[in-house]
């Protein structure tokens, strides 16, 4: 790299998405750096150096900052000093896409608020709770069933469904095992009946606003376990999803791409959440679409124009979870998985296994989205994790 003069980008996150954000930068020429609280993780073993840090340390990521002196910083995950993050890009650092967004949708009443309070788009009713007292007071506003979920987590962790008022103790328990950052406000959301729930991914960049096909999944314990593309909606059901898209993403601004969530329901189209990066739905791309949520995240970024997203087949992806935590292990059944006809196995290669930990997925592409969800069953089920 010594002779090419290039841009940088630094990863905060190191995921399987952050893994295949790096990749794709690399692919355009794009020194990467990844940083992430643990050693080993799936970005780190692609990218051109990284670091290990907690990211929710102000000082050493401030430090981590001014050492390298990205061009872009790229938050991936949500236990992020975003405050950090504001104040650097203050002094000239870009945060993608914005640190506002970045500040806002790590934090789930802040995002809550945008959208329904200033925006006044479609939600679910909500209330806030910094103590189980209040909890209990803000369960029997909203009503059983609600959903109750830690203000900061992802992939579900610390969310449940609170059935009954008895359930309230233990769902703030999830909440508070769940939650990072240390905080202990929880959001608590009215249950919504819903038809389907969708991932509409909306790309900012020098070329306007653009979205992909709608993306179908099914979620167990809020973590996606299955995805799929195109799902099926209605000409009107798509417009309106694009326009409460648009205004949330318009709202956030920056380039990149944004996974917005939203339920089907009967009554019309409810937002849900956003997330300012490559959303682990959005996975099914890389059999999809001509340009994978990564690519398009990064030429984005980059400032390089996205004439056009095209979805060049159906598809469909699918989970591999560990249920034990150990920190040997291997996956058993590639070959096998690998006789279904038009799959991928992409391995994650995380260094130990947790409970509920995604550490690989199957995608296929098919002539429709019902063969392509079957076939990628049958391609998971082949797969195992061995201890």
């Amino acid at each position: 790299m010594s002779g090419l003069q290039t841009k940088k980008i630094m990863m905060l996150g190191s995921g399987e998405l952050g893994k295949e954000v790096v990749i794709e930068a690399q692919r355009l020429g794009i020194h990467t750096v990844a940083v992430d609280r643990y050693e080993n993780a799936p970005a780190m073993q692609v990218a051109h150096s990284s670091h290990v840090i907690n990211m929710l340390d102000k000082e050493a990521l401030r430090a981590l900052v001014e050492q390298e002196k990205p061009d872009y910083i790229i938050p991936e995950i949500e236990a992020i000093a975003t405050e950090t993050l504001i104040e650097l890009e203050k002094e000239g650092f870009h945060v993608v896409p914005t640190a506002k967004a970045t500040n806002l949708t790590m934090d789930r009443e802040g995002i809550r608020r945008l959208a329904s309070e200033t925006l006044g788009l479609p939600t679910a009713k909500y209330e806030f709770a910094d103590t189980l007292d209040e909890l209990k007071e803000a369960v029997q506003k909203i009503g059983t069933p609600c959903v109750i979920k830690p203000i900061m987590s992802s992939s579900g962790k610390g969310q449940s469904v609170c059935r009954t008022f008895d359930d309230v103790e233990a769902s703030w328990n999830a909440a508070m095992e769940g939650g990072r950052a240390k905080k202990t406000r929880v959001i608590v959301e009215e249950f919504i009946t819903f038809e389907s729930e969708i991932t509409l991914l909306t790309v900012r960049s020098v070329s306007g606003t653009s979205y992909c096909a709608p993306i179908g999944h099914i979620q167990q314990d809020g973590d996606y376990i299955e995805s799929w593309q195109p799902h099926n909606m209605t000409e009107e059901q798509i417009s309106e999803a694009e326009i409460i898209a648009k205004k949330i993403t318009d709202a956030l601004g920056g380039y990149g791409l944004f996974g917005v969530e939203l339920f089907l329901t009967n009554k019309g189209i409810y937002f849900s959440e956003v997330s300012p990066r490559p959303h682990d739905t959005g996975m099914v791309t890389m059999v999809t679409q001509d340009l994978s949520e990564f690519a398009i995240h990064i030429r984005a970024i980059l400032g390089y124009p996205i004439p056009s997203i095209r979805l060049l087949s159906p598809g469909a992806s699918r989970t591999i979870k560990a249920w034990e935590e150990k920190s040997s292990y291997r996956l058993k059944g590639i070959e096998n998985a690998l006789e279904t006809p038009d799959t991928q196995v992409r391995i994650f290669g995380k260094p130990e296994t947790k409970k509920g930990r995604r550490m690989a997925v199957v995608l296929t592409s098919a002539e429709s989205v019902d063969k392509a969800r079957d076939q990628a069953e049958q391609a998971a089920s082949h797969i195992s994790i061995e201890y």
